[in-house]
């Protein structure tokens, strides 16, 4: 009697993650390298995060991404951090390490990758993060060590939350936090929306309104699902130059093949799965 098939298991761990457009990518990935690998996306509320991570051990995962709201909680729940995640305090890539659970985060690098392919340039310029997030502070550290910018600045809600997170890159970095409401103007020359405002389906959302932008200012938006959200239509309409999350994902997701698999990611076929997921 035949045996049945019993591939190897990747999984996003989210919420919301029925947007997510990872199962696809990753799951085209997988069939072109030929590597016999489901990836699966699971809803996993905050309560039960712990009881999700454990589960991962159990049924012997290679790995997992992780999405909002957990890449910060997440943390504590791991065995070690890779040096990224450390830095960051912030984790969206899980890899199982015969039984043992190490984060890493590649969101910043993958920012980073994103706007180099863009041929937007951070060196000496004015950034301006709207978040203070998971993602924020690993885009925050990665731009404060490797990109060389003039000026970070942290724009959110909460100040207080905001303020902590500018004091951690300050090291780094000459670094201030703002209030959302004063985010955007003439002192920004690239604004980067690291929180998930304006992602499906609350598509007609913007972090911020449209007389905070400047014609000058560079304006990338992290959120992919749409692929043009209300921020980057209103930035178009100020005369900025724009940039989706798309590419981002992409290359996030490239680090992340390569750090369960030990081998080049297909990145061609994983951006094109993605483009014509964002179609469907």
């Amino acid at each position: 009697m035949t045996q049945p098939r019993n591939p190897k298991l990747c999984c996003l761990l989210g919420d919301p993650v029925e947007h997510s457009l990872s199962p696809l990518m990753f799951n085209s990935a997988f069939r072109t390298t030929g590597d016999d690998i489901a990836y699966l996306a699971f809803q996993v509320k905050a309560e039960d995060l712990g009881s999700a991570i454990e589960g991962l051990k159990a049924l012997g995962f290679i790995g997992c991404n992780v999405t909002i709201p957990h890449k910060t909680t997440v943390v504590k729940l791991l065995g070690s951090m890779d040096r990224s995640a450390e830095i960051s305090g912030s984790v969206n890539v899980i890899r199982n390490e015969n039984g043992k659970l190490v984060g890493y985060s590649t969101d910043g690098s993958g920012a980073l990758k994103a706007m180099a392919a863009a041929g937007i340039v951070p060196i000496g310029k004015r950034i301006q993060l709207l978040g203070y997030g998971g993602v924020a502070r690993a885009v925050a550290f990665e731009l404060a060590q490797r990109a060389k910018p003039k000026e970070i600045m942290i724009a959110g809600r909460d100040l207080p939350k905001a303020a902590s997170l500018a004091e951690d890159i300050q090291p780094l970095v000459n670094a201030e936090a703002v209030p959302l409401d004063q985010a955007g103007g003439p002192q920004v020359d690239i604004l980067i929306n690291c929180t998930p405002v304006g992602m499906w389906p609350k598509v007609n959302e913007s972090p911020i309104r449209k007389e905070s932008l400047e014609s000058s200012t560079v304006v990338f938006d992290l959120v992919y699902n749409p692929a043009e959200t209300l921020l980057l239509k209103l930035a178009k309409d100020r005369g900025c130059r724009t940039l989706g999350g798309l590419e981002m994902l992409v290359q996030q997701g490239a680090m992340a093949f390569e750090l369960w698999l030990g081998k080049k990611a297909p990145v061609d076929i994983m951006r094109k799965a993605a483009e014509e997921g964002l179609k469907e």
